[in-house]
């Protein structure tokens, strides 16, 4: 083997690294904020995934997300919720929120309309 096929097969690796890691790798939990009445707010970003990816709220009480969209690509349009009944067009950069109240602790998935983009709504009794 010669110098450029040793570093096609390099690019290569670090490539299904990098997508590995970009795609699977555990990200860091983000609380929600409660107010003094209760209710829940989370921020959640989108561009390219949503940031944070988990989100741990509390039974029982309303949570209110509230999607800041930074982009137009058609897969990150729409966001669905499939265990609360939700499914609600996010229009590009501008915020849009979505209230729930979780009655039941686990964990719920969180997907594009496209199930491209993932992230979780961690329920905590």
């Amino acid at each position: 083997m010669n110098a450029l096929q040793w570093g096609s097969i390099a690019a290569g690796v670090v490539a299904i690294l990098w997508v590995n890691w970009y795609f699977l790798a555990p990200r860091a939990a983000a609380a929600a904020v409660t107010g003094k009445d209760g209710a829940q707010t989370v921020r959640i970003k989108v561009l390219g995934g949503y940031s944070p990816q988990t989100i741990r709220v509390k039974r029982g009480r309303p949570v209110t997300l509230v999607f800041d969209r930074q982009e137009t690509t058609p897969c990150s349009e729409e966001i669905v919720l499939a265990d609360f009944g939700v499914r609600q067009f996010l229009t590009p950069y501008k915020e849009t929120a979505v209230t729930i109240t979780p009655e039941k602790a686990g964990t719920f998935d969180m997907t594009c309309g496209m199930s491209m983009l993932h992230g979780s709504l961690v329920v905590e009794a």
